[in-house]
């Protein structure tokens, strides 16, 4: 009986997510039927057109990829933008010292002669995008392997960027959708001068810090104000102090309305990457083996780096971007594993795997293409696995630890010693120790390698350093570290850039004798000739195997409106203000409030102490037009879908208007990469208002307003 009852229970989840009406990450270009429909009843009052148009500007033409993994919008007509904090973090932090602490106390261009240049920070625009899939996919033929399909498809990409972009100033890249049954060409136009322009102190753009960080309810002014610039002709130009404000197509208009339950929410962005249509076995890979082991390795680190950071302002300065990226994804994870524990989300796969074979095998020509399918993912998967573990322990455990990065880029110099990549490796190096604790750092190596070294030694697959290891230091990577600090000229900047100024044939030899390099070596090895080569193998059959389960699929489940994953290119996700119930016995409201941010004021804890002004201006209810009464909104929530790369993303209402800035998924549904739950994923974004309230009543620089075109 009990397993009838279940065998229903997830078979109506599993049809349910069929239906989900919020769930989604939608092509602009392909915005009609179902999904317009869809939007259409939940309020939305443009057209397609006005969202994306390659004839005349539209909102797409605001919306940029800032940084390379975030998104920004325009939101002036001389080039002004705004995104998330935490996309500008190392932009103000390069530009912080103790002198200028601009993480601590903010930045505010006074005028445009006072905004900051930030070194290989750019913006890209898109210009169009087609549907390419029969230019992509011809030549193929349904014998070929992998190999030659793949050979045939990366010839005629080729051929199709270089047509799209003759002539013209502008970028070209072809992407898979559908896992390569479709492709779509992105035409793109890239600007290279971008200048800081306004930031918050850390103690209103990163409130909260770590403890909040994926949280609701969230109080994080997580926002920073850029401008593009460019030549006088508004082409993109490198940096010059005679280049001018980039004078963009559109730039979105701000709505001072607000936000109440229901009412349409959109974000148009650049979300990172999603996989909503794995196997059930992938699923238990990632649920079971692998997020638990990148969040035990990432644990060690964060308790070094927070410590060190606790006690010295210095370290805080050096290490705050690092810890921040760290603690950002291991944060999720562990969001992720909770989510898909409470959706049972393997064994949903399952069963919606299970019903996928019955609908194979009523017809003779499916089981012929279907068939072999899922047994062959399980054979696969198991081979796989111990490859990726192995792997994931190299990459998070290893060559990811800072000393062993400078190590990396010494490799790079034995490779090629040209003047040109020394000088390149140089200003690399130059960075590096701008931000490099040689203490911190030391902790952090004999630490995390020696948890690298006790969960894979017994294990068969390791870097060959770890039998010296074992022999020579008693298996511990603290007795190697007392000598490779001692030894090593990588863990000194003096040392390592005058190595650096006198570079000759004879002296790249103590690069191959550096202890730190012969540890990076050892791991580059045996990642070569193991796991990445026996990975790239297993992962060239998944993808074959992905392209027919796709197929599948779509022919499985005629009455879903399917949407491609994420693959950071531009999509429109949609939905409504709603509060939510993460759990028994809680349910949070949908917005949040200054009167929040002042109750949770400690000045003893950093990511909780309120500066000054902020409490005079909640004393004194100055919110000016951007309150509602005596409150001052802060936050609000939606069922938008999203992911990483939406940072940043516009929030805009039925009419296209900036209401918000997303910058966090609730950390309940963070396993919405995975697998979407209606009641439990929700977007965070900051309320615009906030964001016009601090930069006008906090900053003082409401000459910025001027420049907005700002809706009451």
């Amino acid at each position: 009986m009990f397993k009838k009852l279940l065998f229903l229970t997830l078979s109506l989840c599993f049809m349910s997510q069929l239906l989900l009406a919020d769930e989604g990450m939608w092509l602009p270009l392909l915005l009609k039927g179902k999904t317009m429909n869809e939007m259409k009843k939940k309020g939305f009052k443009l057209s397609a057109e006005d969202l994306y148009s390659v004839n005349h500007s539209s909102i797409k033409d605001a919306i940029v990829i800032f940084g390379g993994g975030c998104t920004g919008e325009l939101i002036s007509d001389q080039g002004l933008l705004i995104t998330n904090h935490h996309c500008g973090f190392d932009a103000i932090q390069s530009h912080s010292s103790l002198q200028h602490d601009y993480l601590t106390d903010g930045f505010w261009a006074s005028s445009q002669k006072e905004e900051l240049t930030n070194t290989g920070l750019s913006v890209t625009f898109l210009i169009r995008m087609d549907d390419v899939t029969k230019k992509v996919l011809k030549g193929i033929k349904p014998e070929m392997n992998q190999k030659q399909r793949s050979a045939i498809i990366e010839a005629n990409i080729s051929q199709i960027c270089q047509a799209a972009t003759k002539g013209t100033r502008y970028d070209a890249s072809v992407k898979p959708l559908f896992y390569g049954n479709d492709y779509y060409l992105y035409v793109t136009e890239t600007y290279k001068d971008v200048r800081l322009v306004g930031a918050p102190p850390s103690a209103i753009g990163k409130f909260g810090g770590d403890t909040d960080n994926w949280m609701w309810p969230r109080h994080t002014g997580d926002f920073s104000l850029f401008r593009i610039y460019a030549g006088k002709d508004n082409q993109p130009a490198e940096y010059s102090a005679s280049n001018v404000p980039y004078k963009p197509k559109r730039a979105l208009t701000i709505s001072l309305k607000g936000v109440k339950p229901d009412d349409f929410t959109m974000v148009f962005g650049y979300p990172g990457r999603t996989q909503e249509y794995i196997t059930s076995f992938y699923m238990d890979y990632i649920y079971r083996t692998q997020d638990p082991n990148k969040i035990n390795i990432r644990t060690k680190k964060l308790e070094i780096i927070k410590s060190d950071m606790d006690k010295d302002p210095l370290i805080r300065i050096k290490y705050a971007s690092k810890e921040s990226s760290i603690s950002n994804a291991w944060k999720k994870w562990k969001g992720e594993i909770r989510g898909l524990t409470k959706l049972n989300a393997v064994a949903k796969k399952q069963q919606m795997e299970a019903e996928f074979t019955k609908w194979v095998e009523k017809k003779s020509k499916r089981t012929k293409k279907y068939g072999e399918l899922l047994s062959q993912y399980k054979n696969v998967y198991t081979t796989l696995k111990p490859y990726a573990v192995a792997d994931d322990y190299a990459v998070e455990a290893g060559i990811s630890l800072d000393i062993l990065q400078i190590a990396g880029r010494m490799n790079d110099l034995i490779l090629n010693s040209s003047e040109k990549n020394i000088q390149k490796i140089k200003a690399y190096a130059s960075d590096f120790y701008n931000d490099y604790y040689r203490s911190t750092d030391k902790k952090l190596f004999s630490t995390v390698m020696q948890l690298y070294y006790d969960s894979l030694y017994q294990k068969g697959i390791y870097p060959a350093i770890f039998d010296e290891i074992k022999s020579k230091y008693q298996g511990s990577f603290a007795l190697y570290a007392e000598e490779a600090y001692s030894k090593s000229f990588l863990c000194d900047s003096a040392k390592t850039m005058r190595f650096l100024d006198s570079i000759t044939p004879e002296t790249l030899s103590r690069i191959k004798a550096d202890p730190f390099f012969r540890v990076y070596a050892s791991i580059n090895s045996m990642r070569a000739t193991r796991t990445v080569q026996n990975i790239g193998k297993c992962s060239s059959q998944i993808d074959s195997l992905n392209r027919i389960w796709m197929q599948g699929l779509r022919e499985f489940q005629t009455e879903r409106n399917f949407y491609p994953d994420a693959n950071f290119t531009l999509r429109i996700a949609f939905g409504k203000v709603a509060d939510y119930q993460p759990r028994d016995g809680v349910r949070f409201n949908y917005y949040t409030t200054l009167d929040g941010i002042i109750e949770k004021n400690n000045p003893d804890i950093y990511d909780y102490r309120v500066p000054k002004r902020l409490l005079e201006l909640h004393q004194k209810k100055e919110y000016g037009q951007y309150g509602m009464g005596n409150q001052m909104p802060v936050a609000f929530i939606g069922t938008n879908h999203t992911t990483g790369g939406n940072s940043g993303s516009p929030v805009l209402n039925a009419n296209g208007e900036l209401i918000g800035v997303n910058f966090d998924r609730c950390w309940e549904g963070t396993m919405s990469d995975l697998m979407f739950d209606p009641d439990r994923c929700r977007n965070i974004a900051l309320d615009i208002r906030y964001a016009l309230f601090i930069i006008d009543k906090f900053a003082g620089a409401g000459h910025l307003l001027k420049e907005m075109n700002i809706k009451l």
